[in-house]
């Protein structure tokens, strides 16, 4: 099946559901094999916490990674599975402009809306998201922080003129015509992607050899979203995710409460958000 998704019906959304399920038993037969440690994050986390499993309407995985286990994962991925899933961040294709690594299933294709021509596939993928180490000191981690996430958002908008916005009404608007704008610069004076990501990175590793507090996703589309103190997060808990296990923070209400407040509340409606794809194909795993 290849088609271009308006919406998902049931049958769908609970057939990528399914497919993502069986990329998280391959990631957790790695990580359990090699010792790599990973949390449930972001919505995923109030996943495993209100519902065991995804949230009704979600459609990926999200998995939070210290720098040394992410860069673990790297060294061992390929030979488990070989030829079955690619790695995809800015290190392994230099077209690539996020600051996230996506664990792609070969032979399906998850292309999302703003991706409709990046020049290579895009398959149906667990979401990995880097933790850096940031400072104790408040000042020096958002200073840190800022320009992190400032070359991060130039990476993205140096190959994307409209991303996708958190941001609603005259906000947006004005949002995008920066957006576009910026774009627009960045191309006419050839700004190297690469120099944009090597930039990030620097910010991101500064504090790689510190013993830190806290640690970071640092690339959210608002800064400083996505911090976590490491005891809420070590030593990771294996819970119930639907048919499977994912681990998750030790101390999950200290952790949801801090990012989401009240996070068993189920949203409205308008404020149900994934990430509907352009054009979904499950390949041979239809």
């Amino acid at each position: 099946m290849k088609k271009e998704i308006k919406e998902y019906d049931s049958e769908t959304l609970a057939k990528l559901q399914e497919l993502e399920l069986e990329i998280l038993k391959d990631f957790n037969h790695i990580c359990d094999k090699y010792d790599i440690d990973y949390f449930a994050c972001g919505g995923t986390c109030i996943g495993v916490a209100r519902h065991h499993g995804f949230i009704p309407w979600d459609d990926d995985i999200d998995v939070g990674l210290s720098r040394k286990d992410m860069l673990k994962f790297y060294k061992v991925a390929e030979k488990e599975f070989p030829g079955k899933y690619t790695l995809l961040n800015a290190d392994t294709d230099p077209n690539y402009y996020c600051m996230n690594t996506k664990w792609m299933l070969n032979g399906t294709e998850f292309r999302e809306y703003g991706n409709e021509y990046y020049p290579r596939n895009l398959g149906i993928f667990l979401d990995m998201f880097c933790f850096d180490n940031v400072p104790d000191d408040d000042k020096l981690m958002r200073k840190q922080g800022f320009w992190a996430w400032f070359w991060g958002k130039l990476l993205i908008l140096r190959n994307v003129s409209k991303p996708t916005l958190y941001v609603y009404g005259i906000k947006a608007k004005i949002v995008t015509l920066m957006s576009m704008i910026i774009h627009f610069f960045l191309v006419l004076f050839h700004v190297s992607p690469r120099f944009l990501y090597k930039k990030a990175q620097k910010h991101a590793r500064m504090y790689d050899n510190a013993e830190t507090k806290r640690m970071a996703f640092l690339f959210d589309p608002q800064p400083y979203t996505s911090m976590v103190v490491k005891k809420t997060v070590y030593p990771t808990v294996k819970r119930k995710y639907d048919t499977t296990i994912m681990r998750s923070p030790c101390k999950m209400h200290a952790y949801l409460s801090r990012r989401y407040g009240d996070y068993m509340k189920l949203p409205p409606v308008e404020k149900r958000h994934n990430h509907l794809p352009y054009k979904l194909d499950f390949g041979n795993y239809q």
